[in-house]
């Protein structure tokens, strides 16, 4: 009996060394370890062609001319000849201010005028008179002095007499307010019947503003005003080349600048409270696109630049530092490499300093390119 127990002992104690075996051996398996494969990024080398480069500011549009049109004689307004918002052509009559005041002024003035001839030509007469009676003895010398004296000041009134006539006339034409150029006008600001240009004020009576063509204001940094005119120097440029230079315009809403004009004025000094210069365009406005007081967008090309290297701007990361990208270089390692940016092209951008034409920049898989660390590149076609 104390001979079978021994046996089933042993066989529990080789089950056990067994299964402890088994147990040891999956546990040595679950421990090795087997490291991940690099992570796959999407690589492009840079692309290179050739780019225009630009002047970029911004600025404001501004009216070509703008007037008040305001009553400079006195009297009631007796007719308004346009609509609010209209456009007009220039010498449209758009206000009539009781010009029979003034129809009768002007006529009353001619009669003073023919008046004063008449009494001129009498007063000649006299004179030639007197000068040849003088002339034989037979009348004295004060009768010729009065008759002269006579003739002078008939002269003297008829051309006041002819002053009078023109003042006149001036305001018969001020009676009659017209256009002074093509353009819009604003709202009234009277109505038929009110008494304008009283008390030797004149009545603004509403507004004309010329739309076509228009300017556009902007300003240049002292720094690019002294690159230009260097560049200017070099390339032996007059200022009649400098005025066929093109400005490309975008509004807010614009994609890029569709619209064009050229340079018009530059101030012949820069502000020292600023440190830039004052630079206009102007732009044909047939179609009213632009309104004076838009911000927009301003752009001069400069020059050309041949084998300027490109890269998506989305490529681009940037720190405290500055700007970077991430470059698969030797063995597939990533690394940090700063970079001086240049203008947006598109959707790419232009990169100045520190990247070369064959480099390996990462395009896509930007979070998982670990500067330092190996990646899996892929290559995109460009």
């Amino acid at each position: 009996m104390g001979g079978l127990r021994s046996i089933a002992t042993y066989r529990c104690l080789v089950a056990a060394s067994v299964f402890a075996s088994a147990i040891l051996s999956s546990c040595g398996e679950s421990n090795t370890y087997v490291p991940p494969p690099p992570p796959k990024v999407t690589v492009a080398q840079p692309v290179k062609r050739t780019i225009t480069r630009y002047l970029e500011a911004t600025g404001n549009t501004a009216t070509v001319n703008s007037a008040n049109l305001v009553a400079r004689v006195a009297g009631f307004v007796q007719a308004i000849g346009y609509k609010d918002g209209d456009q007009v052509k220039k010498g449209t009559l758009l206000f009539t201010i009781e010009p029979a005041t003034y129809d009768l002024k002007l006529k009353q003035a001619q009669a003073a005028e023919e008046s004063a001839r008449a009494t001129l030509t009498q007063a000649q007469a006299e004179y030639a008179r007197q000068a040849d009676l003088t002339a034989r003895g037979t009348a004295s010398k004060a009768t010729l002095d009065n008759a002269t004296a006579s003739r002078d000041t008939a002269k003297a009134s008829l051309e006041q007499a002819e002053i009078n006539t023109k003042l006149a006339a001036i305001n018969v034409q001020y009676a009659h307010v017209t256009a002074p150029f093509d353009g819009v006008v604003t709202a009234r600001k009277v109505s038929i019947g009110d008494y304008v240009g009283g008390n030797g004020t004149p009545t603004v009576l509403a507004t004309i503003v010329q739309l076509d063509p228009i300017y556009v204001n902007f300003n240049v940094s002292e720094q690019d005003v002294l690159r230009i005119r260097e560049q200017i120097r070099e390339r032996g440029l007059t200022k009649e080349d400098v005025d066929k230079v093109p400005v490309e315009i975008g509004l807010q809403t614009d994609q890029g600048y569709p619209h064009r004009g050229k340079l018009d004025y530059r101030s012949p000094t820069v502000d020292p409270s600023t440190g830039t210069l004052a630079v206009r365009a102007v732009l044909d406005n047939a179609n009213a696109l632009l309104l004076p007081g838009y911000f927009v967008r301003v752009r001069v090309p400069l020059d050309k630049q041949a084998g300027a290297l490109l890269v998506p701007d989305v490529a681009l990361g940037s720190n405290q530092s500055g700007r970077y990208l991430l470059v698969v270089g030797k063995d597939d390692v990533v690394e940090q490499r700063r970079v001086e940016i240049g203008p947006l092209e598109g959707a790419l951008r232009v990169v100045e300093k520190g990247l070369n034409p064959d480099d390996r920049v990462v395009v896509n898989g930007i979070l998982r390119a670990i500067p330092g660390q190996k990646v899996e590149p892929q290559t995109q076609a460009n």
